[in-house]
C-alpha cells in the first residue's frame, strides 16, 4: 500500500521524495527480526531529462548581426568601404525619396 504525501514542491522533486518515502515506509513496516537488503529500483518520473545541443553557423551569426545592426553602424561600415552597407544605404535613401 502506497500513501503519497501532498506538498507544495515541484513535481520532479515530489516524485523523487515519494520514492525515498516509499523505501522508508517499506523498511519501517518490516519486522525487526526479518532483515532484508533493501532493493533499490530507480525509475524516472514521467518527464525524462533531455538535453539538446544547438550550433549556429558563422553565416547565420553574420546574417543575424547584419539584420540587427543600427543605421549608425551601417553608415560607419559604408564609410569604411563595405559594399553591402553602401547598397543598403542607397536603398534606404531611394525609399525616403520615392
Amino acid at each position: 500500500m502506497t500513501i503519497r504525501a501532498v506538498s507544495s514542491q515541484p513535481a520532479a522533486s515530489t516524485a523523487a521524495n515519494t520514492g525515498a518515502q516509499n523505501q522508508q515506509a517499506a523498511a519501517a513496516t518490516q519486522p525487526a527480526s526479518k532483515t532484508q537488503a533493501p532493493t533499490t529500483t530507480t525509475t524516472q518520473a514521467s518527464t525524462p531529462s533531455a538535453s539538446y545541443a544547438v550550433t549556429i553557423s558563422n553565416a547565420a551569426r553574420a546574417a543575424f548581426a547584419e539584420a540587427t545592426e543600427t543605421s549608425v553602424q551601417t553608415a560607419q561600415e559604408a564609410n569604411r568601404g563595405d559594399r553591402q552597407a553602401e547598397r543598403l544605404l542607397a536603398k534606404e535613401q531611394a525609399n525616403k525619396l520615392g
